[in-house]
Order: structure tokens, then sequence, then C-alpha cells
């Protein structure tokens, strides 16, 4: 991708309205546009880290079975009533009358809708159990819409729901799920603590949410530094200084990011819409389930938050919108542009993913606080001080020092990417 195309552009100035570091740095940036508080717009870069997140996701959701269905934003009240549910979220839902007279809501999330759904595939214990998951947008009316894209009135959601015939089975595969999501975090490059924490609206049992440790966090946690047991405040019963509960450790506390939350549902909304399953004996009972959410925007301001410095983003090796940022200093030297350019050709044709700074009105130092707002792992420069020794200037986002490495050992400059 050429820099000088890319549809969204970088700006030397902080947006004046933002606090957070992920809004002001995603802003700038140019991966995202702010319409209005909680609603962003992501650009090509930022939809470029949000597809690498989701692909993350995706595969390890079908790795534990998952089957990738898309539901419906807009929601009959009748349905949510069944639950009580369009009373009780009344707050945060998006509810009006459509021309025809009908209320409606815009989902907030879809525990009821698949519970009416899957009276339709479960009848008999031999469908279960049964895996569906989601990436899908949500709409909640966030009185507190201040934290860019980890708080927002619109956002995407992967929610996956599980149905099963026992208490049992439910409780195997919420460790499944738990360990999926841990696999998720660690490849992003986000250390994450299982927290113990309320069920909210969904249900009275304890529940566990995904921690990151941040001082731009809304939650506090309580957590063992040695064995990683975590509590939520609102739940705990733990102070600074406590020994861990399941360790010698310990307890320290900390400012934290919410990336995901597990659920176990029980029969609640199996029983409000009918959904039951009939054993080997014809005995029908109801289904058991649970859900499992995460915030696939919220994982990318969390990155931003954790990983960012005093120059801009620094992007996970899984996360980046690129391979590598390609810088090219020619002052206008035709020669150094074409080599340049022949270079891009190559790394592209070998199945690098490069953004080609060619921007010919830019100076060397915006393209290099360019190349540090954007956070790209590995920024490979030429110019006429590397095409002297023949070579290119390799730099790591994450270390200070570059490295010149002769053109033609294109093999070890692609591993580096």
């Amino acid at each position: 991708m050429r820099q000088s195309q890319l549809f969204g552009k970088s700006k030397k100035e902080k947006p004046a309205d933002e606090i957070a570091k992920n809004a002001i740095l995603l802003e700038q940036g140019g991966f995202v546009y702010k319409t209005m508080a909680g609603v962003y717009d992501y650009l090509p870069l930022g939809f470029r880290v949000l597809e690498k997140i989701n692909t993350i996701i995706r595969e390890e959701m079908d790795a534990i079975g998952g089957q990738e269905l898309f539901l419906s934003a807009l929601q009959p009240r009748e349905r949510w009533e069944k639950t009580g549910r369009w009373e009780k979220l009344k707050e945060i839902m998006y509810q009006f009358r459509d021309n025809s007279g009908r209320d409606i809501g815009l989902a907030t999330t879809h525990e009821e809708a698949l519970a009416e759904i899957a009276t339709q595939s479960i009848q008999s214990y031999k469908d279960l159990p049964l895996f569906v998951y989601q990436i899908q947008t949500k709409f909640r009316d966030e009185p507190r819409a201040k934290s860019g894209l980890m708080r927002g009135r619109e956002f995407l959601m992967k929610d996956l729901y599980s149905f099963h015939a026992s208490k049992e089975d439910l409780d195997a595969f919420y460790m499944r799920a738990g360990k999926a999501y841990e696999t998720i975090f660690s490849r992003m490059n986000l250390p994450a603590l299982a927290t113990e924490a309320g069920g909210g609206t969904f249900t009275d049992d304890i529940t566990h949410e995904y921690q990151v440790l941040s001082e731009a966090g809304e939650d506090i946690i309580f957590y063992c530094k040695k064995c990683h047991f975590s509590q939520n405040k609102e739940i705990a019963n733990l102070a600074e200084g406590d020994s861990c509960p399941k360790c010698t450790g310990a307890i320290a506390t900390g400012k934290s990011i919410e990336v995901g939350n597990i659920f176990r549902l029980g029969t609640t909304f199996a029983e409000a819409f009918g959904l039951m399953y009939s054993d080997e004996k014809g005995r029908k009972y109801p289904v058991w389930m649970g859900s499992y959410g995460i915030g696939p925007g919220r994982l990318m301001a969390t990155a931003v938050e954790v990983h960012a410095d005093e120059r801009g983003i620094a992007w996970p090796k899984t996360l980046s919108p690129f391979q590598t940022h390609l810088v090219a200093i020619s002052g206008n030297d035709p020669g150094i542009e074409k080599q340049a350019e022949t270079f891009y050709t190559t790394l592209t044709e070998r199945g690098i993913d490069v953004l080609f700074d060619d921007r010919k009105e830019k100076t060397p130092g915006e393209k290099f606080a360019d190349a540090d707002l954007i956070g790209i792992p590995l920024r490979i420069v030429i110019s006429a001080k590397t095409l002297t020794e023949d070579s290119v200037e390799l730099k790591k986002r994450n270390e200070k020092s570059a490295i010149l490495i002769p053109k033609k050992d294109i093999d070890t400059i692609i591993a580096s990417c």
C-alpha cells in the first residue's frame, strides 16, 4: 500500500477533545474517525488492525467447535419481555417505535435471540452440545462514552453462546472457553488475568472477566503476582497485602481494562423460551446455556494503551496493520526513488504486506515521526546513505538503534518482517 494513496491521513496535532490515549493516538494516526462520543469509524489502517483481531478470535472460536453466524441488531420488544430484560436494560438499550407501531430495541446482547432461534434446532440430546458465535455490532446508550474505543455506544462484539444437556457439560465447556480466551489474549500480547466477578443482569453465579492491568482501566482488581488469582473489587473480600487464597503469594491491587467475559447462564433463558431437549427416554429438560463475550474494538484500544510510548503506537506483531513500513528518503532524487520502488515490488512479490511511504512532499523528520506514530513493528529505510553501501536500514519500533543489511540479503530482511 502506497502511503501517498492511503485514505485517512496522520495529523501533527492531537485531537483537542480526547482524553484517552487510545482515542488520541488512533485519531491522530489516521486509524479511526470520531463521528460523536462513543461512535468511531474505522479507516483503512484501523480496519486492518480490527481484521487481524477478528481473525485471531475466529481461529480460536473455530478451534473449540464454534459455528459462526450473524444475527440482526433489530429486536422486537416481546422477545426481551420473556426474560424481563426490556425493562431491566431500559437505561442502556436504544428503544423506539417503528412506523407500524411496534416497539423495537437495538440489541445490547443476543441471549434472548439465540435461545429463541435454538428452539428450531435443538429437540434431542443428540443435538447437544452446540456452540455458535458471531462478530456483530452492538448498541448501548452508554452515559460514560469518554474512553475512546474502550467504551462505545456502537461497537463490535464477539459473542459465543453454548448449549448443553447438563450443568457438568456446561462447566467443562466453560473451562475450555476460558482457555481459548487466554490463547487469544496471549496471541495479541495482552497479559490478561482471569478475574472472578459478579454476573450483572446475566446470572447470580460467579463469572470471569479477563482484565489487563493498565492505568487507563476503569476497573480495580485484587490479584496475586505469583499465581495470577484475581478478583474484581466489586465482589472481592480481599485487601492489598493479604495472602492469596490460592497460594502463598501477596495480594496486590491495580486498575485494569476488561477485555472479555464468560458467563454460565444456567437454564434461565431456555425456560423463558421453552428451549427443551428430550433425553434417551423421551423425558424433557431445559437446555443449559453459556455466554462468552470479547470486544474487538476494546482489544484494539487496549493494545494501544498497553504498548504505546511517547512517540506513538507500538503494535504487537500479530495486530499490526502492515508487516513493515518502507520509508523512502529520496530528496526527490529519481535514482533513489527508483531503487525504493524496486525494493517495494520485491517485498510485495515475496508476500510481505508493506506500507510504502512514497510521499514526496514530506521531510525525513515528518516521515519518521509518522512511522513512530503509526507503530508498525519494523521500519525499513532506503536513502542515499543506505544505497552508498548497497544496503537498507532496519529499525524495530521498540528499539532505539538501527542496523544496515545488504540489499542482496533479501531472505534475512524478509525474515525480520
